[in-house]
């Protein structure tokens, strides 16, 4: 009880962080938006209570809106969805009891960024008809054909907002702590919702049901296709959502250690198996994908929370709010919530990072371009597993490369093997060996291999054969010359 007075002032915060993202992340993923208050009610309960983090907060995250848009529009529709949603939270409840969680640590890092960067760059593609008064679902191919109608009134609200969220990263508003203390995505929202109340024209809102009973409310929920799990769209769909959903989560589970360590920490296969049983629920519900959200994580640690009380109780307004304050929600223009997907997009992909990849090298900027371009281009999974195909040829290059070394001195040679040789270092060795002139001295490091192939040692016993009839002497040769 004595963490009440830290806890009570987190939840309201990130309740008020979580809401227009939640409503934003739903418009973006052309679902009503109580699906996205749902969502966010599912993971602030559900998944808390069986969540072994006391910090990180989960519900819907905007890196899914891209997977959630194509995989309805490839199954059909969105009960069909919630198939592959049920199967994708029955999978991650798998992956826990397999203790899967260690298997992150395979996913270079450059993958990772890649993916993120590519959601953004998708999400600001898709965000952008909206802010500029798009009320269904536009495409950005629209605005280059010319048959797109702009809204003034929707291109002010947008503008406004993201002028908005960029002052409140500024110095100086995070110097005022009243300020400091106010989310900026609900600053921004607010401020549609003024324009909409002073009669802006031209400004579509959202549009959320009232509940007059609980036979409506029923009544509004989705229900999944039972029979769409034949279709084999819909496993692929489910392996996506299960392998994606848990990457954002075990990825969140490793930020939030270093905002905020815990001890023991939290176990990643409970907190996958926490995280399949809400995307179950949520299935089931006919709610969206749910993950840890590392921005409404970071903010309830920010702000002081202490235990998940903070977290249940940001669930719990999420929910009076959609049962009995539709009414004031439906104030909010898209284009505000446009706005603060756009600017996450923006932090997702920014070019600063991009800068940063280049500079470290083509091993790092190579896969994370060729992860963008596969998500783009190919899909999600398709495009995860480019990059890590294209991180492996990098990487071998880059081994095959540095694994042997010919120094000269004088008429000695030393050749360096800097670590275990397979038969792909074959033609490098053997390209090493024709530049040793005759009647040479040739001596063997060989001392950081452990292990050399088969095939290594045929090349080494065929030029230890015909050494002598070239005047060449061996020191240290790694295997016998007849």
């Amino acid at each position: 009880m004595h963490t009440l007075r830290q806890d009570i002032p987190a939840g309201l915060v990130v309740f008020l962080v979580a809401l227009p993202l939640c409503l934003g992340i739903a418009q973006a993923s052309g679902l009503p938006p109580f699906a996205g208050l749902l969502t966010g009610v599912i993971g602030g309960l559900l998944v808390t209570a069986l969540s072994p983090s006391r910090f990180a907060v989960s519900g819907p995250a905007a890196g899914l809106v891209t997977i959630v848009v194509a995989s309805i529009e490839t199954l059909g529709s969105f009960s069909a969805f919630l198939t592959a949603l049920i199967l994708a939270g029955l999978l991650q409840c798998l992956f826990g009891l397999l203790r899967a969680g260690r298997f992150i640590a395979l996913v270079p890092g450059s993958v990772i960024k890649g993916m993120l960067a590519a959601i953004g760059i998708l999400l600001i593609i898709q965000q952008i008809p909206v802010a500029l008064g798009a009320a269904g679902d536009a495409e950005l191919v629209s605005l280059v054909n010319g048959e797109f109608a702009f809204s003034t009134s929707a291109m002010l609200v947008a503008g406004v907002g993201l002028v908005i969220l960029w002052l409140w990263t500024t110095p100086v508003v995070k110097s005022i702590k009243a300020l400091s203390w106010i989310p900026g995505p609900l600053v921004a929202v607010l401020v549609g919702c003024l324009a909409t109340l002073f009669g802006l024209a031209g400004l579509p809102r959202i549009a959320l049901p009232e509940f007059d009973s609980m036979a409506q409310l029923a009544a509004e929920l989705e229900t999944p296709d039972w029979l769409a799990w034949r279709n084999p769209s819909v496993w692929v769909v489910a392996v996506t959502l299960a392998l994606v959903a848990s990457l954002e989560t075990l990825l969140s589970q490793e930020a939030l250690k270093k905002l905020r360590p815990q001890h023991p920490a939290p176990s990643p296969n409970k907190e996958m198996f926490a995280q399949g049983v809400g995307n179950l629920t949520a299935g089931l519900l006919g709610a969206m994908p749910i993950t840890a959200v590392i921005v409404r994580s970071s903010v309830n640690v920010s702000v002081g929370a202490q235990t998940k009380v903070s977290i249940l109780l940001h669930g719990v307004l999420l929910l009076i709010c959609g049962l009995w304050f539709s009414d004031l929600l439906n104030a909010i223009p898209l284009a505000s919530l446009a706005a603060v997907l756009l600017y996450t997009g923006y932090k997702l992909a920014t070019p600063r990072l991009f800068i940063e990849q280049i500079r470290m090298g083509a091993q790092q900027y190579v896969p994370f371009l060729a992860t963008i371009g596969g998500i783009i281009v190919f899909g999600m999974l398709a495009g995860i597993g480019i990059g890590i195909a294209t991180q492996l040829l990098c990487s071998l290059y880059q081994s095959h490369r540095n694994a042997l070394q010919l120094t000269r001195y004088d008429d000695h040679y030393v050749l360096r093997f800097q670590q275990n040789l397979t038969f792909i270092h074959n033609p490098k060795l053997q390209g090493l060996l024709a530049e040793i002139p005759e009647n040479s001295v040739v001596i063997v490091d060989h001392d950081n291999a452990e292990y050399l192939d088969p095939d290594v040692k045929a090349v080494l016993q065929d030029f230890g054969e015909s050494a002598d009839k070239r005047g060449i002497r061996l020191s240290q040769w790694p295997v016998a010359v007849k």
